[in-house]
């Protein structure tokens, strides 16, 4: 992203493509049309933020979990906030652990799926004054923990953003799969693949807590690209552990749209088709080259942050790049899919033939925000936000990195991810992927 865009960023307001009121229809107030004003440096050079608005450092990469289990570990990813009763909060994490990671999820016996991988979960329990109460493993021994997603009866589905079998990067299982994590109580559900929603480079899920339907993204940035996907369940609204019955996965096709790429008109909509995956388990071929039939199958590139809101599941396309194999170059869109009208909506697209102050380097993960708009973290190039939307539309900056991890005279910013706020809607936690610090952020939220 230009410096002439971040510029103009960071003194207010601007205004996506689209506009999201009819996705947040809540009747909540919508943020004013200059968001929470502009960011101010931060003394401490760590998160820069809003007047009026401060952060409390959670936790930070390297230093000793409370439980004795080992250290935080790296690479701080997607996240989600559960009550705890009491004014207590419990806030699952992942850690976007390769094989190459510095610092490790520490294997623990009864929550370790592969030895040999070095991603999981970590679960930090906070006091009701919002102090770090307790911090402790929640899922270990798996591989590049992106995403993920909550469920209706309050667990983490953590999702795997690899196709690695056994045997490749030091694995001695393979890899792909989503896991379920209990906050409460992780020996619970221990380390478990679900294995019949696939076995992909899955990003982030989302569960519509009327069917039970999960939704879920395939974050793939070569051809051919990733899919949308939904997994009936067995055991729709199980409850914990009900997904391992089984199910069937199926993914989206929008005949005549190979490419989502190609769409460029926000409130474009689509009747939508959902085919049978023939294989889940990819034993022979990953399942974005199977074969779908005649008709085939609808690809996007970077298909990334997935949640559920209101009476539909919206879900982010990254970026798309002619000149790596898209069909059109964009730079995000966000989509919505109305399961009770059949339709798919294109809401929401990013540059790059759009007003050059719109923010527009990747969007990644996403969350409702207290207004009934989003929040939306960035993973581009650059400086890097966590931008808010009124339902309206209009954008503004919320949070920017003032981590500097680049070199002299070549500054860098870890990417956000992880955005969620608490059950009473009062405090923001975020994650700085690197170097990893959860924060929780506090002020006049509307």
């Amino acid at each position: 992203m230009s410096v002439t865009r971040r510029s103009l960023l960071a003194a207010g307001a601007v205004a996506f493509s689209g506009a999201l009121g009819p996705l947040f229809a809540s009747g909540r107030a919508r943020a004013s049309a200059h968001g929470y004003g502009p960011l101010l440096p931060d003394p401490g050079g760590l998160l820069d933020l809003p007047a009026g608005f401060s952060y409390r450092v959670l936790s930070r990469a390297g230093d000793p979990l409370r439980s004795g289990e080992g250290t935080v570990p790296s690479h701080c990813d997607g996240m989600a906030a559960f009550g705890a009763g009491g004014g207590r909060v419990r806030l699952v994490r992942n850690h976007e652990n390769r094989a190459d990671a510095a610092l490790r999820v520490p294997a623990v016996d009864g929550l370790t799926y592969d030895p040999g991988a070095l991603g999981g979960c970590t679960v930090l329990e906070l006091d009701p004054g919002g102090g770090l109460a307790a911090e402790r493993v929640g899922l270990a021994g798996t591989a590049v923990n992106c995403a993920g997603g909550r469920t209706p009866w309050n667990t983490w589905l953590s999702c795997e953003e690899t196709e690695d079998r056994a045997g490749a990067s030091g694995y001695a299982r393979d890899h792909g799969y989503v896991f379920e994590v209990d906050p409460a109580d992780p020996h619970r559900l221990g380390a478990v693949p679900l294995t019949a929603m696939g076995r992909f480079a899955h990003e982030a899920v989302a569960v519509d807590p009327y069917r039970g339907v999960v939704y879920e993204t395939e974050d793939a940035f070569v051809r051919p690209f990733g899919l949308f996907y939904r997994f009936l369940p067995a055991r729709p609204l199980g409850g914990p552990g009900s997904l391992r019955a089984g199910g069937v996965l199926e993914a989206l096709r929008v005949p005549g749209v190979p490419d989502l790429s190609v769409v460029d008109r926000p409130g474009a909509e689509f009747p939508v088709e959902w085919v049978r995956v023939p294989d889940p388990s990819a034993a022979g071929t990953p399942i974005r080259f199977q074969d779908f039939g005649p008709g085939g199958i609808t690809h996007a590139q970077k298909l990334e942050g997935c949640y559920w809101g209101g009476t539909g599941v919206y879900f982010v396309s990254s970026y798309a790049r002619g000149s790596e194999g898209a069909a059109a170059d964009h730079h995000g869109q966000v989509w919505s899919y109305d399961p009770r009208r059949g339709r798919l909506r294109l809401e929401v697209r990013f540059g790059p033939a759009a007003d050059v102050r719109l923010p527009g380097d990747s969007p990644d993960n996403i969350c409702l925000a207290p207004d009934g708009g989003l929040m939306v973290c960035e993973d581009g190039g650059g400086e890097q936000y966590v931008f808010g939307v009124t339902p309206a539309g209009e954008v503004y900056p919320v949070a920017r990195n003032a981590q500097d991890i680049g070199g002299p005279g070549a500054p860098a910013w870890g990417e956000f991810a992880g955005v969620t706020f608490s059950p009473d809607a009062r405090t923001m936690y975020v994650n700085a992927y690197t170097p990893g610090t959860t924060f929780a952020v506090t002020g006049p939220w509307r």
